[in-house]
């Protein structure tokens, strides 16, 4: 028998731009509880898009992590000692944090010095439909057209 779901938690927005998704953003960068490094790694790669693109960085980021968000996945489901892996659409609040784990897999394995030049990088990217992350959508998006005729065993 499986227990209750557990409440979801309510996460404060950023102190600088009052954004929830910024925060969520933040602490997925984080790394062994160290806030302040993922903060000045996240703000650091505004202020490098704010000064190469001479655009909103927020809006930037905004736009990365919308063009990354998938529509679809798919699932393994076990039918009959068969595994299908069967196309789904994804939640939103799904969509969000695979969107994030992605923009951050793909910033980390980019040539550049600092954390914050490979993130800038990679929304930068992300925001003109291009990079790794918005390649693993497509990898993503592509996997579930195949599979469309397991569709019905949702």
């Amino acid at each position: 028998m499986r227990r209750r779901r557990p409440e979801k938690r309510v996460i404060a927005p950023d102190p600088i731009y009052g954004e929830v998704m910024v925060q969520k953003f933040i602490n997925n960068i984080m790394g062994r509880g160290k806030k302040g490094v993922a903060e000045r790694i996240f703000y650091g790669a505004l202020d490098i898009i704010s000064s190469k693109t001479k655009g909103d960085s927020l809006e930037m980021f905004k736009k990365a992590v919308d063009n990354v968000k998938p529509f679809v996945e798919v699932k393994s489901r076990r039918i009959g000692g068969a595994t299908y892996q069967v196309p789904i659409q994804v939640p939103p609040n799904r969509g969000f944090a695979l969107a994030t784990r992605w923009i951050i897999a793909n910033a980390k394995v980019r040539k550049g010095r600092s954390m914050a030049e490979k993130l800038a990088g990679e929304f930068i990217d992300a925001a003109n439909e291009e990079g790794g992350s918005i390649k693993k959508k497509e990898d993503t998006h592509r996997m579930a057209e195949a599979n469309k005729a397991f569709a019905h065993y949702r």
